[in-house]
């Protein structure tokens, strides 16, 4: 094989990747270990067969056909295809694929600071498409992920991570799903369990014809690719807030959080995230890489340590800057990844199936389309809250009824309502230089708003001038009232 592309493959625990100048070829190891069994010739040729099915819709182009090993007469060995002889006996397969540069992997992107607010939300939005795309499957996610937690385990301890962290891991992830068995059949009963992708982190994502795109789904057990869509994004969001940073993480969840309005999904994120970290940690040890493996066993642990939540709720005129410091609110907001940010202005536009960046006919801003936005922002936000997490609200907030609501879905988690305070002709400077955002308000909008005369009320009035600044006032503030 070596001969096809002049360099030694790229090794991993299951494959050989032989990596030409055009073409790449993946070859299944013939191996057994605890989560596979490659040892047949069979096995190899289904579960690369079940590769190319499963990655040609989400790469198009990436993936383009499996080829069979043969050997020649004189013991050489030759690809099937034209010219071959059909008598040759097969002694293998590969998975044939086009070939991506190095530096386009997203881990490789990550490692040199290139994953930019704009490429994250482009992630997002490639995993809610692969979402779409993968069937419904009826399985009881409680009981399989027993039998996940008991395997890590088994893994953990083969690895040498530390018996004592493994063993407190496994009796509070073991809790955690005994409190959690309703939710995530209830999710399974209304149709979150798929066929999804089973190993979405940063290295099974790559930059392919100019967008970011998922390739190199599991395909070899479909126990454990067939989960909820929450358990399989909680792969990308561990591996972010890990390897890059909790603001990416957050960035990523309230992007798909705003194009799929999965809210339930929220409250699982803390076992779900302790799954995929604990993966990562017994991985990191078998390779050796010891302090690697020790990060991620205490980001498993942690991730299952309760933390406390808030709703906040950043209100003001078009132009004050509400969605820039919500989202630096949100990061540092609760458990990990931080806070769920509820934008009216994506909420309407998902309500009318376009991205957020699409605008809206006037037909988008009736009154009756706002109640129901401002009513899905307060019913969000109270089951988020209810499920112990974070959250931050960005609207205008310029009717009494809006306010109360958002108060009353906090529930018993502390509130804070702030207001940004901006001289009109930044508002209007703003304003006139936006460009690609959620936001449809013009200058006519800000002008016809602003004639309303509301301000803050009752609620922490911010000087929005400075966007780090106002974050940094509404944290002192809500500090006082945790």
């Amino acid at each position: 094989m070596q001969g096809l592309t002049g360099a030694a493959p790229v090794q991993t625990h299951i494959s050989a990747v032989f990596i030409g100048a055009e073409t790449v070829f993946k070859l299944r190891k013939a191996v057994r270990l605890a989560f596979v069994d490659f040892t047949t010739l069979a096995e190899r040729e289904r579960t690369a067969r079940r590769e190319l099915e499963l990655n040609a819709d989400n790469a198009p182009g990436l993936y383009r056909d499996v080829v069979p090993v043969m050997r020649r007469a004189d013991g050489t060995l030759a690809l099937g295809g034209d010219g071959v002889v059909v008598d040759w006996p097969i002694v293998d397969w590969v998975v044939r694929m086009a070939r991506v540069a190095a530096g386009d992997f997203l881990d490789e992107v990550a490692g040199r600071g290139g994953l930019t607010p704009g490429l994250l939300d482009e992630m997002a939005d490639a995993v809610v498409a692969l979402h779409a795309r993968n069937p419904v499957v009826a399985r009881d996610q409680a009981t399989a992920l027993r039998g996940v937690a008991e395997g890590n385990v088994v893994a953990a301890r083969q690895a040498g991570l530390d018996g004592a962290a493994v063993e407190a891991w496994l009796g509070e992830m073991m809790a955690w799903l005994a409190r959690q068995a309703d939710a995530l059949r209830g999710r399974g009963a209304a149709g979150f369990v798929r066929r999804a992708h089973g190993d979405l982190h940063l290295g099974n994502m790559c930059m392919w014809r100019g967008v970011p795109v998922a390739f190199d789904a599991l395909e070899f057990d479909e126990g454990l690719a067939t989960i909820d869509v929450g358990y399989d994004l909680a792969f990308l969001l561990m591996d972010l807030d890990v390897r890059v940073d909790r603001a990416a993480a957050n960035r990523v969840m309230n992007r798909y959080l705003a194009r799929t309005g999965d809210w339930g999904l929220v409250a699982l994120l803390p076992g779900w995230l302790s799954m995929r970290a604990m993966v990562r940690a017994h991985v990191e040890a078998a390779r050796g890489h010891d302090d690697e493996a020790r990060r991620y066993l205490d980001r498993a642990l942690g991730y299952l340590r309760p933390v406390a939540a808030c709703v906040v709720a950043v209100g003001g005129l078009p132009g004050s800057g509400k969605s820039t410091v919500a989202r630096a609110l949100a990061p540092g907001l609760g458990a990990a990844p931080g806070a769920v940010i509820l934008r009216s202005d994506e909420i309407r536009k998902r309500r009318f199936g376009v991205a957020p960046e699409q605008r809206l006919p006037a037909a988008g801003y009736t009154a009756a389309v706002s109640r129901g936005v401002f009513g899905e922002i307060s019913a969000a936000a109270a089951v988020i809250a209810a499920g112990g997490h974070a959250v931050v609200a960005d609207a205008t907030f310029m009717d009494s009824g809006h306010r109360a609501g958002i108060a009353a879905a906090a529930g018993t988690l502390p509130f804070l309502g702030a207001w940004l305070d901006v001289p009109m002709a930044e508002l209007e400077r703003r304003v006139a230089a936006r460009t690609g955002d959620a936001s449809d308000a013009d200058l006519a909008v800000l002008r016809a708003t602003a004639r309303a005369g509301i301000g803050a009320g009752s609620w922490l009035a911010v000087d929005g001038a400075d966007t780090a600044t106002s974050a940094a006032d509404i944290l002192a503030t809500l500090a006082t009232r945790a």
